[in-house]
């Protein structure tokens, strides 16, 4: 594997358009925090990047339902995001925004180098406008029917229910958020830039990272697969970064142009010596010191021998994998990045985590409601981390982690060599002795070094992969060897004899130092227990570093230990329950709210539908598809094909016939290479299942619904 002299590691930029909630942290924040501090412990030069995304659709939306300016609103959650990621211990070395101008003026360049170097093609194209509110409409004011599930609140950008990136011309039935109006194309100009013309390239660059996790290649792969298209790099907006060119008016950068860019100007201002003490404040800047931030920036973005890993959440693959290097690649001198360890989602006591139905645990309010338990929420989360499939969260499962692991392991395991340290030796370290063993307890040090010594050669190697899940169950592993040599070889009945004195110090000193190794590895996952350990072992705050793990003597004979203080606590049932009642009010809340109705149309627009009443014939799943069902519908007037995403409601051996709705006069539309041939009507409840429209009584197949 090659060498690197400097890591970047970037972790996705959240939308400050609300706080981050604990999938965020699973998904993103976490992996990404202790690979950083794993490369600290091991002494590289690393830098940590985040900040606020403050520009795109979502924040102006923010910004209307909220009654307040654009600008308003990111000033509001960079604050609340970036307070919770400090409490929680998450350890950027800057969180930036990019409302900054060192921001807006480095993606300007950026976007004015390719200009002029005759990368982007400038086309009028018809986008959609809506012609009450009088403007053309991003991405995000336009919902519909998704194409690929069926889902029909599909974003024009993006469909949040199967994953899809989509443009807003491929939504069935597309409708404007501002007015509740069908939009309509107009022409207008963009620059789009030609990513098929960077395809061979790509091929290249994702084909020698063989190395990814599956779930990242397999997207690329099919976006390569199915030819990439040139992207509209900017938008008819308001709120952004200004297209930095005179016949551009009214136009901003692409969100996804501008946000990864972010990451260049966060480290620009990493590393600006012209930095005020409140803008260091402002953009959390680890080290605030001037002399502590020594380097160039360049030296981490434009030199082979860095590494660039960008830690992000499934839904944004394509955008770091294909879009920003391409956009980096037609630059010119950047480096590429060497990872992007996606990971899937995580789901909440069983459902998908939903911010517009409240369906969510957020982090700022987890830190009110849970005081002083971050490690708690980072040790569970890094536990059930969604690394190569989706996970789930319950409270129940919550309480059951830190009840039966962190508390009666870990905590438990500590508890037991404080205080028997200071119960035999006043809390001083014993000295080593140099004896000869019985052969109990030989046999008994041998197997917990062979414990010891199977976590010591495991645990790099998993951390250096992106298996965080699995090094922190190594981690637990350490203080279970600790547990079950101390059960196995009962000091405190050896120590009834005077003749086992010495036996008692070497075990004392074992342990001892098994409890120091342990701090090392805590530092990685749970930063504040390591704190209260080195504290407990009245240990400097200098005392860290990978190189340490695995040693034998790090705390001195006659070292005083401080007296015994618990470090976790149980979680008792109240607490629990009443983080389920909050959730479960949130879902009544839900339930209890009607949708708006829609705009008003006219009789002769109802006239024109056709719903009729269908017998399901026959289903199958749609091969490679999670969500897509294959629907044979007998309509009474012919038997047709529809694709449906509603494969993970019901089971297609069940549904045969079943009496449906169906829309018989939708245009045809192509659907993972299946033609299908109207709609069949769903309601869904709050909590996002679905339920077939039909009526009471099964009537005649072709009944026309008037």
């Amino acid at each position: 594997m090659k060498e690197f002299k400097k890591y970047t590691v970037t972790a996705a930029l959240p939308y400050t358009n609300g706080p981050v909630h604990i999938g965020h942290l699973a998904g993103v924040y976490l992996p990404a925090d202790i690979y950083v501090r794993y490369l600290r412990a091991c002494k590289k030069d690393v830098i940590f990047i985040c900040g606020s995304d403050e520009h795109g659709v979502a924040i102006t939306l923010k910004s209307r339902n909220e009654g307040i300016t654009p600008q308003e609103v990111v000033d509001k959650y960079h604050k609340i995001i970036g307070d919770s990621f400090k409490q929680m211990g998450i350890s950027f070395d800057i969180y930036h925004r990019t409302s900054s101008a060192t921001h807006h003026k480095t993606a300007s360049e950026i976007f004015s180098t390719l200009n002029e170097k005759g990368i982007f093609e400038v086309e009028e194209t018809e986008q959609y406008y809506d012609n009450e509110a009088k403007q053309f409409l991003a991405d995000r004011y336009i919902t519909g029917t998704c194409p690929n599930c069926g889902n029909p609140n599909a974003y024009g950008d993006q469909c949040e229910n199967c994953g899809s990136t989509l443009n807003p011309t491929d939504l069935i039935n597309p409708q404007s958020t501002l007015s509740g109006l069908a939009p309509v194309l107009r022409k207008t100009k963009n620059w789009f830039l030609p990513l098929d013309k960077f395809q061979t390239r790509l091929e290249n660059y994702i084909g020698s990272h063989s190395e990814w996790r599956s779930t990242v290649l397999g997207q690329c792969k099919s976006w390569l697969q199915n030819g990439l298209q040139p992207r509209a790099m900017t938008r008819d907006l308001d709120w952004g970064i200004k297209v930095p060119l005179k016949n551009a008016e009214g136009k901003v950068l692409y969100v996804w142009f501008d946000a990864p860019i972010g990451y260049i100007s966060a480290t620009k201002e990493l590393f600006n010596k012209n930095l005020t003490e409140e803008q260091a404040d402002l953009y959390y800047l680890r080290n605030k010191k001037k002399e502590d931030r020594q380097g160039n920036w360049e030296d981490y973005w434009k030199n082979d021998s860095s590494r660039l890993i960008h830690f992000i959440g499934k839904d944004n693959i394509v955008f770091h994998c294909l879009i920003f290097p391409a956009v980096l690649m037609a630059e010119g001198s950047f480096i590429l990045p060497d990872n992007v360890p996606a990971n899937e989602f995580l789901n909440l006591e069983g459902k998908k985590i939903s911010t517009s139905r409240n369906w969510a645990v957020w982090l700022n309010e987890y830190l009110v409601d849970l005081p002083n338990r971050q490690d708690e929420l980072r040790y569970v989360l890094t536990s059930i981390a969604p690394e190569t499939k989706d996970s789930d969260f319950s409270w129940k499962d919550y309480q059951s982690r830190v009840n039966n692991e962190l508390v009666a392991v870990l905590g438990n395991f500590v508890n037991r060599v404080v205080v028997l340290t200071w119960k035999y030796y006043e809390g001083i370290a014993p000295e080593f002795p140099t004896i000869k063993l019985n052969d109990s307890l030989q046999r008994s040090i041998d197997l917990a070094d062979q414990d010891f010594q199977k976590v010591i050669r495991n645990i790099a190697p998993l951390l250096e992969n992106f298996k965080f899940r699995d090094a922190q169950f190594e981690m637990m592993n350490f203080a279970r060897a600790g547990n079950k040599f101390l059960a196995d070889t009962e000091p405190w009945k050896l120590i009834k004899d005077d003749e086992n004195k010495d036996s008692v110090a070497l075990i004392m000193n074992y342990m001892i130092q098994t409890c120091a190794n342990l701090i090392l590895l805590c530092d990685l996952f749970l930063p504040e227990t390591a704190n209260k350990l080195r504290k407990q072992f009245n240990l400097n705050s200098d005392f860290t570093g990978f190189e340490k793990f695995g040693i034998s003597n790090l705390i001195p004979a006659g070292h005083l230990i401080n007296e015994a203080v618990l470090l976790f606590n149980k979680i008792e049932d109240a607490e629990i329950q009443f983080q389920i009642d909050k959730l479960e009010s949130s879902l009544k809340a839900n339930n209890a709210v009607v949708e708006k109705s829609k705009e008003i149309i006219a009789f002769e627009d109802f006239e024109k539908t056709d719903i009729r009443i269908g017998t399901i014939l026959a289903a199958e799943k749609v091969p490679k598809t999670k969500k897509l069902l294959k629907l044979t519908i007998d309509t009474g007037i012919d038997i047709r094909t529809v694709v449906s995403g509603i494969a993970e409601h019901f089971d297609s051996e069940k549904i045969i016939g079943q009496q449906v709705s169906i829309l018989v006069n939708l245009a045809p539309r192509e659907i993972k290479g299946i033609v299908s041939q109207g709609m069949i009507l769903m309601a869904e409840d709050a909590e996002g299942k679905l339920f077939f429209v039909s009526t009471l009584t099964n009537l005649p197949t072709g009944s026309v619904i008037k």
